[in-house]
Formats: C-alpha cells, sequence, structure tokens
C-alpha cells in the first residue's frame, strides 16, 4: 500500500501541529511549510499527494502559490482560510483549489476532506492508466490482447469475426458505422459484391451471445436506415 504524502502549508504553527497530529493518526506522511515559497521548494524535492494550503501568508499567499502549482501540477489542493465571503471561495476555487475550507474549522471534517480528494485522485489516475488493451462497457468486458469477452462476469465465445466486429465498434464508441464501412474495415475487402446480410447475420449473433434481451440490445445499436453503434 502507498503511503501518501500530505503538505501542509500555514504560518501557524499550532494549526499545522494539530493538522499533523490528526493526518498522522490516520496513517499519512505529513510534511510543513510557512509559506509558499517554502511550500514549492518541497514540491521541487519530494512526492507530495495532497497539499492542505493556507490562504493569508508571508512572502508568497496561498492565492499565488496555487496559481504556481497549477501551471506544473494536478495534485489536489485544499485551501485554508479566514475568509468565508462566497467571492472568497470563488477566488480560491477559480485559481485551481479543489476544495475551500474556512476557519476555525473541525480537524475531522478536514480529514474526511482529505480522504475525499485523495480517493478522487487515484479514481481518475486508475482510469488513466488502467489497460489500454482492455474496453470496458458497463457489464461487458472486451480483452483485445486475450482476445476474449466477458458478459455479467461469465466468458462469451465470438468468431474471429464477431470479435472483430465488436471491437470496432467499442473502439470508437457513439460512431455510426454503415454495412459498408464495417465490412471494408472488418474483412479488409473493398468489394462492392457482397452480400449486406454477411454483416447483418454476423451482428446477430453477436447480439445473441453477449445481449439479455437481443431484441432490446444495450449494447449494439441499430441507427435506423444508417447502420449500427455503441453507445458512448
Amino acid at each position: 500500500m502507498i503511503r501518501m504524502n500530505i503538505l501542509v502549508v500555514d504560518d501557524d504553527p499550532e494549526i499545522r501541529d494539530v493538522l499533523h497530529m490528526y493526518l498522522r493518526n490516520e496513517g499519512y506522511l505529513v510534511l510543513e511549510a510557512e509559506d509558499g515559497v517554502q511550500a514549492l521548494g518541497i514540491l521541487q524535492r519530494e512526492k507530495i499527494h495532497l497539499i492542505i494550503l493556507d490562504v493569508m501568508m508571508p512572502h508568497l499567499d496561498g492565492i499565488n502559490a496555487c496559481l504556481r502549482i497549477r501551471e506544473e501540477s494536478d495534485i489536489p489542493i485544499i485551501m485554508l482560510s479566514a475568509k468565508e465571503e462566497p467571492l472568497d471561495k470563488i477566488t480560491g476555487l477559480s485559481t485551481g483549489a479543489d476544495d475551500y475550507v474556512t476557519k476555525p474549522f473541525n480537524p475531522l471534517e478536514l480529514i474526511a476532506r482529505v480522504k475525499a480528494q485523495l480517493r478522487r485522485q487515484q479514481f481518475i489516475t486508475s482510469r488513466h492508466t488502467s489497460d489500454p488493451s482492455e474496453i470496458v462497457i458497463d457489464d461487458l468486458i472486451i480483452n483485445k490482447k486475450q482476445h476474449t469477452i466477458t458478459v455479467h462476469g461469465q466468458e462469451v465465445s465470438l468468431t474471429p469475426i464477431e470479435f472483430s466486429i465488436l471491437v470496432l465498434l467499442a473502439t470508437d464508441r457513439g460512431q455510426v458505422f454503415n454495412i459498408d464501412n464495417i465490412y471494408q474495415k472488418v474483412w479488409k475487402d473493398q468489394t462492392a459484391f457482397y452480400s449486406e446480410n454477411t454483416v447483418m447475420v454476423h451482428i446477430r449473433n453477436i447480439r445473441e451471445k453477449i445481449e439479455i434481451k437481443p431484441r432490446e440490445p444495450p449494447y449494439i445499436k441499430t441507427v435506423w436506415g444508417v447502420g449500427y453503434k455503441i453507445d458512448k
């Protein structure tokens, strides 16, 4: 399990001490800075997963520090401020902060916000680093590398042509492919001398294998008079 590093930036040592204690009790590794200048220096040396950033600080305040951080990083930032007017919150969030907490604050509420931001960031990261050979559409999982199809946890057997058609539609979700497009891209054949039934029969076979109700298909949609698609 990766241990998360939290950077607490505040010129008030009592606030830093309180946050350090609560965050450490949750298992986080805590680093501290007294102002934005120190914070930027730490970010250059350390891997930080989230920043708690005070607004009012000497040398470099939280607003300008946030702007500087956002030039290079999308790390989650929670701003702390004694200013609670709506315009102050809007200013803080518009500089790139992900959340805004006013002082005085409940440390337990702040910890809950920290956890929420870290969960959100982990979810975004996992989506960006997911296996590019795998396409997931609700309960349908297509693994292009292993050439497998799983629906509702059950593996389904498709012929090579059926598999290629499904991958074509799933890769460009939302795009409508007419029968000519499908035939040319899957069969790699530019000839016009083929039966439209060839493609239609394969689509019907795929639906019977992956759709619970082939007549009401949740995956492969028919766009009447145009072709077939899988919705985004």
